[in-house]
Order: structure tokens, then C-alpha cells, then sequence
């Protein structure tokens, strides 16, 4: 299995801002039933993240249903307090088993962390944590 390091970059302004995490991920498979399940399993492993997490406010992930063959199989979108939030996260007990369960069935990850005004905020009201895909995250 690849060993992804998670690098955190200090905040350029002074003032705690709250970081969108965006991942993206190509799944493994023979076939496209096999990926659909696959990306399935991923957005479940994902969502269960749910409370767990201090300093993780929002959480969306979904499955791609475009279809186009350079698109990524499943993204997650999660907006954390603060940078140090996000660099927790990334050794966070769950997130660890959530990858660990997940092993290499994850084929291509794709990410962006960026700074987010509060207002610009539009993933949840800041308590709620919202699954989206075809089934109902609890």
C-alpha cells in the first residue's frame, strides 16, 4: 500500500480561517459494477468519520455519476476549523482505520486544501455533517 504524508502549510494571514479538504479518488475494478460497489465502500468508509473527528465541521462525499472516462470515481469535501484540525485529522485514530479498511482499493488521490471565509461556508450549517450519494449516510 502507498504511505501518503500529509504536509500542512502554515496559514498565510493571522486569523484562524477554517480549510476546505478536497479529495478525490479513482477505485479499483474489473468491471464497472465492480468500481460502482468499490466507490460505494469508499464513500461509506468516509462518511462514518461522522463525530469522530474534533475540529471537523462539515463532510460531503459523493459518487461521480457523469460517466466521462477522465472523471474520479468518488470526492470528499470537508471543511476543518483550522489547519491544525486538518494535520489532527491525518493521524486521527478513525481516518487511520477508515484507510486502513480501505487498503489499495483506492487506485489514483487527487487533493487541494485551501482557506475558507466562514461566510463562504456552504457545506452545512456548521454542526451538521451531510453524506451525499445513493444511500443515507446513518
Amino acid at each position: 500500500m502507498r504511505r501518503v504524508r500529509f504536509h500542512v502549510r502554515e496559514a498565510e494571514s493571522s486569523v484562524a480561517a477554517m480549510i476546505r479538504h478536497v479529495v478525490m479518488w479513482s477505485v479499483r475494478g474489473d468491471d464497472a459494477a465492480a468500481r460502482a460497489r468499490n466507490a460505494r465502500v469508499v464513500r461509506d468508509a468516509f462518511a462514518q468519520l461522522r463525530g469522530q473527528v474534533p475540529g471537523l465541521l462539515a463532510l460531503d462525499v459523493g459518487i461521480d455519476d457523469s460517466r466521462v472516462d477522465y472523471a474520479c470515481d468518488v470526492v470528499l469535501i470537508a471543511d476543518f476549523a483550522t489547519r491544525a484540525a486538518l494535520a489532527d485529522y491525518a493521524t486521527h485514530p478513525a481516518h487511520l482505520q477508515v484507510r486502513a479498511r480501505l487498503g489499495d482499493l483506492r487506485s489514483a488521490r487527487h487533493q487541494v486544501d485551501y482557506e475558507v471565509a466562514d461566510a463562504d461556508s456552504g457545506l452545512s450549517d456548521g454542526h451538521t455533517i451531510k453524506t451525499a450519494g445513493n444511500a443515507p449516510a446513518g
